[in-house]
């Protein structure tokens, strides 16, 4: 798991709704995120690992007396909560290729944390790996995990599944009865590893919502959105960031640097480590907001100006060394 990639803002969404529950206003779930109410239901909005971590404090800060908190938020979780994978693993042929799935695309989920499977004649075991989870955070994170796997099992299977065994690594908690009732086991406190295991004869029977085609067409989407976010992941996606909201205005490299607290030297040495440099981030941004601009009708000459060219044919050459192709060139936006 790489905590740096970005993710889709529906799970932070869901731990929002459960503080209001409990009389929290949003802006109180939402403190010292950087976040704001109108940015968290934006329908494309994206959240970093930190900021939803910071909402999992903000609960068990001022909810204290709320039992389970972890639980109920994983059990909250559900297939549409994880886009395009969720269809994916939705649409797979058995359980064990859902769970085989989820893992190859871990990143694009909410587990933050390590998981792994291990399995024998009896059960396969999912393996949750703590010991990269902040330990504020260790109970909480573990709980959501088990809850989670739970509800997307039931949501997979069509029916409630059964789970063998559930033990987690932490001292008993006081509503440790709570999961008989809400998940049917109740689990085992300080065991010698974070795991649920489910019974091996359900791994391979047929899913009722099985389609070889929307998986794959579903899998080649997450391959896509992973691979999207993972490039706009660490100092280059800050940079990217810091560009794009520049509109147009590239500023030099040394003022970005600044910007983000290291010198022009130590930025270059960053991106050259993450396999890119300045002029090509500056470049890709460059395209992007050209092809916005230029299928929202602007003037080639008009699209040039914003970009810091004085001349239109130095933007059609830089153009054309972007995308193989000259602005006049690209296919046009129908027209209704």
């Amino acid at each position: 798991m790489q905590p740096a990639i970005r993710r889709a803002a529906a799970s932070l969404q869901l731990l929002v709704q459960i503080g209001v529950e409990h009389g929290l206003m949003p802006t109180q779930c939402l403190e010292q995120t950087g976040l704001d109410v109108n940015q968290l239901f934006d329908a494309d909005a994206e959240v970093d690992a930190a900021q939803e971590l910071q909402v999992m404090r903000n609960l068990q800060r001022q909810l204290p007396g709320i039992a389970g908190l972890g639980l109920i938020a994983g059990l909250r979780l559900r297939l549409s909560t994880h886009g395009i994978l969720g269809y994916a693993m939705l649409s797979s042929a058995t359980l064990r290729d859902a769970l085989s799935l989820m893992l190859r695309y871990l990143d694009l989920a909410y587990a933050y944390c390590e998981v792994s499977t291990e399995s024998d004649a009896q059960e396969m075991r999912i393996l949750i790996d703590d010991r990269g989870v902040p330990e504020d955070l260790r109970g909480f994170i573990m709980e959501r995990v088990a809850g989670g796997a739970f509800a997307l099992a039931h949501e997979i299977l069509g029916r409630v599944p059964e789970l063998r065994r559930l033990c987690f690594r932490f001292p008993r908690l006081p509503h440790a009865e709570r999961y008989r009732q809400l998940v049917g086991v109740t689990p085992e406190f300080s065991a010698e590893r974070n795991l649920i295991a489910v019974d091996a004869r359900v791994l391979d029977l047929p899913l009722p919502q099985a389609n070889a085609l929307t998986q794959r067409l579903c899998e080649e989407q997450c391959r896509m959105l992973l691979n999207r976010r993972r490039l706009r992941g660490g100092v280059a996606g800050q940079v990217r960031d810091r560009l794009l909201q520049a509109y147009g205005r590239m500023p030099e490299i040394g003022e970005l640097a600044a910007a983000l607290h290291i010198t022009g030297r130590t930025l270059r040495r960053r991106l050259e480590a993450e396999g890119t440099s300045y002029r090509g981030l500056a470049d890709e941004v460059r395209c992007t907001l050209a092809e916005g601009w230029l299928a929202a009708g602007l003037p080639v000459e008009q699209v040039g100006l914003r970009l810091g060219f004085s001349e239109p044919s130095a933007f059609i050459r830089a153009f054309k060394r972007w995308t193989g192709r000259t602005p006049g060139g690209r296919p046009r936006q129908a027209r209704s």
